[in-house]
């Protein structure tokens, strides 16, 4: 009996095949964190040693859930060290205790008080635990180990997107390999209408300092770059954006998947989902499960080549190839009826078409004199050998 087909995916009942169904991304959403969850209860069951000191929700905290979205042609052309942003309706840092470390432009000290002001969120300020110019790092954090325990004193870098470009050099592969990459923030003022009607920035007070903006819109900008999701675009056709963590409901999962894939199809990926593949969900040790797979592999129907175009374009490669000659030596060939032969003289004068066919029938049979010479030789060998063991056999 033939096993019974089973689709992978569900598709919305009506409306745009190319949107996500809900239900489906729920499904998926609670199969991945019900499996995280037994297999941590069952190493933490199986392992001899146990840490006193952690609980079962420190163990959920640790698993990222990832989004992966796989595409049919490649997304960029080169890699890109600043990430883009996308929002979440569940924050990934919602804990009073993240702890914030914030790069900014020399000098530090006119953020620190734009921090400090009272008009500024306390909750907020209180996770921003460190204000760091960027001379300072310059200074302090030369050697590697310095800027490893830079990274595993904090949870999230922030970095003014006026610095963010010069950090890869200053921070190096123990930021840029981890997590833990800094995020740019805008902390500029808004632009400001001048008489003519054109936006323009304000200007700062001192000419050797950046404008910096009030202390209610750097709030702003930095509460929203926090609860953003990072997307690292790189030459490839498939990219990962963390959506959650094991910890979360697996509707949060559900609405985070399903505003990420919105955002990405709309700002991120050419020709939008025409050119998605797939979209699955994993965590970092366990299998993808299929959320949306597409119906077909190409973007275009002209990417689509009917066979005998195929045939074709095939047979004019090889007559192509074919055609091309190797670069040849001057030879000096002889003539049945010349007496003094024919020489190609090295004038930089090109050879006539007669000249270049008797090189290739000159060519030609030397080749064959050359085989002719081998398989003799071979033969003799041969003999040879048959001849040394019939001897042998003889003398036993």
């Amino acid at each position: 009996m033939a096993p019974e087909f089973k689709a992978l995916t569900t598709r919305v009942a009506s409306g745009s095949p190319y949107q996500l169904d809900q239900s489906q991304t729920l499904k998926a959403s609670s199969a991945l964190l019900k499996h995280i969850s037994s297999e941590s209860d069952r190493k933490a069951a199986v392992s001899s040693t146990r840490n006193l000191l952690s609980t079962s929700s420190d163990i959920l905290d640790v698993e990222p859930v990832w989004l992966s979205l796989t595409t049919k042609k490649h997304i960029v052309d080169r890699h890109r060290l600043k990430p883009g942003k996308i929002p979440l309706p569940h924050s990934l840092n919602q804990s009073p205790t993240t702890s914030i470390c914030l790069i900014s432009c020399d000098p530090q000290r006119q953020v620190k008080d734009t921090i400090s002001h009272p008009s500024f969120p306390t909750a907020l300020s209180s996770r921003i635990t460190k204000v760091i110019g960027l001379s300072k790092i310059k200074a302090r954090y030369k050697s590697f180990e310095s800027r490893r325990q830079l990274l595993m004193d904090h949870d999230v870098f922030l970095a003014d997107d006026r610095v963010i470009t010069m950090l890869p050099k200053i921070l190096g592969k123990i930021f840029y390999q981890s997590p833990k990459k800094p995020i740019p923030v805008s902390l500029e003022p808004y632009k400001q209408t001048n008489a003519s009607g054109k936006r323009v920035n304000p200007k700062a007070a001192d000419e050797n300092t950046k404008s910096l903006a009030p202390p209610l819109q750097v709030a702003k900008e930095i509460e929203k770059t926090v609860n953003c999701a990072l997307v690292h675009l790189s030459p490839s056709n498939n990219t990962s954006v963390r959506v959650g963590y094991s910890s979360f409901t697996a509707q949060q999962i559900a609405d985070n998947v399903e505003a990420v894939v919105a955002d990405l199809a709309g700002k991120y990926i050419p020709q939008g989902w025409r050119n998605i593949r797939a979209v699955h969900v994993k965590g970092p040790n366990t299998m993808a499960l299929p959320i949306w797979l597409a119906d077909e592999l190409w973007v275009d129907k002209a990417d689509v080549l009917e066979k005998e175009e195929e045939i074709a374009k095939q047979l004019k490669t090889m007559a192509k190839q074919g055609g091309r000659k190797r670069k040849e030596r001057p030879l000096n060939i002889e003539a049945d009826g010349d007496a003094g032969g024919v020489t190609n003289r090295a004038k930089g004068k090109e050879a006539t078409d007669g000249e270049k066919k008797k090189r290739r029938r000159v060519e030609e049979t030397d080749l064959s004199t050359e085989i002719q010479e081998r398989r003799e030789k071979l033969r003799e060998q041969k003999k040879m050998e048959k001849a040394n063991l019939h001897g042998l056999e003889k003398a036993s």
